[in-house]
């Protein structure tokens, strides 16, 4: 397996795909991230086309387990972010 992708790497290759320079490819990037963080934090969704949707999702209070110890307690209910990949993209690693 390859190491993951970083974001000098992403904003490198934003910015050939874009035929623009790699401070544009940054913001742009920047700005994207920050949408999406807004909305999701805020209870929405949003649907990359072609990649998936990400979104929100709340996780009711329930009894959990401390491997180390066994001791088990109540974890109170939190949020969590989930990610749906989408079709084209499991279909286009898989063919």
């Amino acid at each position: 397996m390859s190491k993951p992708m970083t974001k000098t790497q992403l904003v490198a290759a934003l910015a050939e795909k874009m035929d623009t320079d790699k401070k544009s490819a940054g913001e742009a990037l920047d700005a994207i991230t920050d949408l999406i963080t807004s909305e999701v934090s805020s209870g929405g969704a949003v649907t990359l086309p072609g990649v998936g949707k990400i979104y929100c999702r709340e996780r009711p209070e329930r009894m959990v387990r401390n491997p180390a110890t066994g001791e088990q307690f109540k974890k109170e209910a939190d949020k969590v972010v989930k990610m749906t990949i989408a079709k084209a993209l499991k279909d286009s690693v898989n063919g």
